[in-house]
């Protein structure tokens, strides 16, 4: 429909998941701005045009996930093999929480916990995979629509089990390269490589006499690092690993340079 025909817009906001399979809250109105109060659980919003004639297809708008540092609640989770056990100090007595947990928006489960014991096992998790947990307070519990009534407590991310990264970095650069030091620069490991909370990389690197200098170990946020003390015309070879809490992942390709005898060599070596 033209925008001159437009009687209206109809605005369906749906919660992700709609576990107790309840229908959109469905809004209609004649301004084309709405504020609605929701918690940080995935929400799926369908907005569609009305008139004399009748509905338009509709617009589809998944809100996104917003990060939030000052949320009341702190959540704790302990693995026990494929079972998570969740506990956390309830700030006041709610009615009761409603869970949210899974991998992304496209694959979250929700659960409505009515007894005030600050802790609840989940099950059924798959290991090397990043999981989210979200608790909300709500003073709705029946399997009906949460929308305006539940607040978030809490937002946690796990691993069941954590295992070694999967890769390397990627992207490895040799660069600013002197007598005696050269930038070592690479892309940080991809989350769905790491397999587990990444808590550093290890660089190591030896010369032609395959001399092995002793591996540096630099926190996860690191992408770069400034090697010093090498010996002039000299060829070093550079590699490195991440690591998590399960250990030490595999090593990237062996990247070689060569230092000069006078001046710097621009030169730039990727892989």
């Amino acid at each position: 429909a033209q925008s001159e025909n437009v009687l209206g817009y109809f605005v369906d906001v749906e919660r992700i998941p709609n576990s107790c399979s309840h229908p959109p809250n469905r809004i209609s109105l004649k301004d084309r701005e709405i504020l609605v109060n929701v918690s940080m659980a995935y929400y799926r919003v369908n907005i569609s045009a009305y008139n004399e004639a009748g509905e338009s297809p509709r617009a589809i708008y998944i809100v996104p996930e917003i990060s939030v540092t000052d949320l009341p609640g702190q959540i704790h989770v302990k693995s026990q093999g494929t079972k998570v056990v969740v506990t956390w100090t309830p700030e006041y007595n709610p009615k009761c929480y409603v869970v949210d947990w899974g991998t992304g928006k496209e694959d979250m489960h929700m659960k409505i916990i009515t007894a005030a014991t600050g802790n609840f096992t989940l099950d059924n998790f798959q290991p090397y995979t990043l999981y989210q947990i979200m608790l909300h307070a709500s003073d709705v519990c029946q399997c009906e629509s949460f929308i305006g009534h539940e607040k978030t407590f809490g937002v946690t991310h796990f691993y069941s089990v954590e295992g070694v990264p999967r890769t390397g970095p990627t992207n490895v650069t040799i660069l600013n390269i002197t007598k005696h030091s050269a930038l070592v620069k690479w892309t940080e490991i991809a989350a769905e490589d790491r397999l587990g909370f990444l808590q550093g990389y290890r660089i190591s690197y030896t010369d032609s006499s395959r001399k092995k200098s002793p591996a540096v170990t630099l926190n996860s946020s690191t992408t770069s690092y400034h090697l010093t003390g090498l010996k002039e015309k000299t060829t070093y070879r550079v590699q490195i690993s991440g690591f998590t809490n399960a250990g030490e992942g595999p090593l990237t390709l062996s990247q070689p340079f060569s230092t000069p005898k006078y001046g710097t060599v621009e030169t730039l070596f990727v892989c």
